[in-house]
Parts: C-alpha cells; sequence; structure tokens
C-alpha cells in the first residue's frame, strides 16, 4: 500500500494489512496476531490501519486515537485502573501513553488509529 496524498482515499475496511507476529510474551490466551500497516505520517502523526485476530494479549498503549470499523472486544486497563471499554463498529477510544491494557478480540477486531 503506497502512503496516502491530498485528494486519495482508501477504504479502510479492505485495505491489505500485512501479518506481524505478535510477542509470545503478550499472549495471554488463545493464538491472536496483530496486523498495522501505516498509512500516512506528516507533521508528526501517523495514521494507520490495525488488526488483531481473535485472543487475548497484553500491550503497553502509545498516545493513540482509533475508531473500530470491524469486530469485537473488550479493553481492560491494568494500569491506570479504570473501567473495562467494550469495542464494536462505531467505537471511538482514546489511549495514553504507558497505559498497561488487556485486549480480549472476540470477533478479528480491526480499527483505524491516530498517533500524534
Amino acid at each position: 500500500m503506497s502512503r496516502l496524498t491530498s485528494g486519495v482515499a482508501a477504504d479502510a475496511a479492505h485495505v491489505p494489512v500485512p501479518f506481524e507476529a505478535l510477542p509470545p510474551e503478550q499472549v495471554v490466551a488463545g493464538s491472536p496476531s496483530t496486523r498495522y500497516v501505516d498509512l500516512d505520517e506528516a507533521d508528526g502523526r501517523t495514521v494507520g490501519v490495525w488488526e488483531h485476530t481473535p485472543g487475548v494479549s497484553r500491550d503497553v498503549e502509545a498516545d493513540e486515537l482509533f475508531v473500530v470499523l470491524a469486530g469485537s472486544g473488550r479493553i481492560e486497563f491494568e494500569e491506570p485502573p479504570l473501567p473495562p471499554i467494550e469495542l464494536r463498529p462505531g467505537s471511538i477510544v482514546r489511549l495514553t501513553a504507558g497505559m498497561q491494557t488487556v485486549w480480549t478480540v472476540r470477533e478479528t477486531l480491526r480499527k483505524v488509529y491516530v498517533t500524534p
């Protein structure tokens, strides 16, 4: 996938996303994998598409705003302790760098993200 340029559109629900192995120490249950592709990088921000297949994994977050396009799941917060967030198409979520999370994905999750 080439980078987006002004006036060019991408169908984020169908952008091909290359496989990236999930480090074994992040896997909590099942055999989840993640995939992502950066679509645009400008002015210190990145826009991309990310997927997580069914299973449970841990992560330490970066600053990010995302919109769920497809799938379903749940984010639980180990640090700081916050209420869990249910994820479904249309969910908009803001994460802060350093948050320690557990992602439980029931149906392959696809999101569009923006990092500052």
